[in-house]
């Protein structure tokens, strides 16, 4: 998450929801006209439904937490259901010709879920304290991925990890990962994390050490481009914004859903 051109998520999804109201002519409560104004939906209402959607409550800790009967878990459960029968497939069909698949997986709110995070910052965005809650190494999983990255690997696919967090994270990445199971391939050859100060070969149309200046499809689509140079195909490409999925290098993409930030 929070690659550098990370957008507050109240930004993003409000023009999005504006547009989705006053396009189909909905007006919103005290408009007598959605044609008359260019008021973009309620900031607080939205707060409201994007925690009504995660089932978001606050546990004995104080950490805020998605239900697991909400109407996220329940997207992310038809998402997952779909990815192993689809997993099972061409794992199949992979073993029988001699291919080697592999699946990429985001970390952020892909694998490790940032709603905490969201919540207390009121929905915005500081490199500070995002490092800091990031070092903690504590965040939940997002329901049911971890389980993802356990099947892919017993039907023989290889598993990647392609994030935005920094090298400098990578200790607490890890270290997260494994709390909350996905304990699977955390070695550097098969997790790949921003390093601006030393940005990979593969990267050089657009990144070097004196300046980094990928865009985020450009980063992850790169980096997918270099797995499957090493012989690998990469079948299936995991990610929660349509930025870590854009560009290529994958035969099938899947948004998991995440209401809370847009990262461009």
């Amino acid at each position: 998450m929070h690659k550098p051109l990370r957008i507050a998520a109240i930004a993003a999804t409000c023009a999005v929801a504006g547009a989705a109201l006053y396009g189909t002519g909905v007006a919103t409560a005290d408009q007598s006209t959605a044609n008359s104004t260019t008021e973009p939906h309620n900031i607080g209402l939205l707060v409201q439904e994007i925690d009504t959607y995660y089932g978001t409550t606050l546990d004995s800790n104080g950490v805020y937490q998605a239900s697991k009967d909400s109407p996220y878990a329940k997207d992310l459960a038809r998402i997952e259901a779909d990815a192993k029968k689809y997993i099972k497939k061409v794992a199949d069909k992979a073993k029988h010709k001699g291919e080697k698949p592999a699946v990429v997986f985001d970390i952020d709110d892909t694998l490790l879920l940032s709603l905490d995070y969201e919540k207390k910052s009121n929905y915005t965005y500081s490199s500070a304290t995002w490092a800091e809650y990031v070092a903690k190494a504590d965040r939940p999983a997002v329901f049911g991925t971890p389980g993802l990255v356990a099947y892919a690997e017993s039907k023989g696919v290889e598993v990647f990890y392609n994030s935005g967090l920094k090298e400098s994270q990578r200790a607490s990445a890890v270290a997260n990962l494994k709390k909350v199971g996905a304990d699977i391939n955390l070695d550097a050859d098969h997790m790949f994390l921003k390093d601006a100060a030393n940005p990979p070969s593969y990267l050089s149309a657009c990144a070097t050490a004196a300046a980094w200046n990928c865009t985020t499809v450009q980063y992850k689509s790169g980096t997918r481009k270099h797995i499957e140079s090493l012989g690998y195909e990469v079948v299936a490409n995991f990610g929660d914004q349509y930025s870590d999925l854009e560009g290529g290098y994958a035969d099938k993409t899947y948004k998991l859903p995440n209401p809370t930030y847009y990262v461009s």
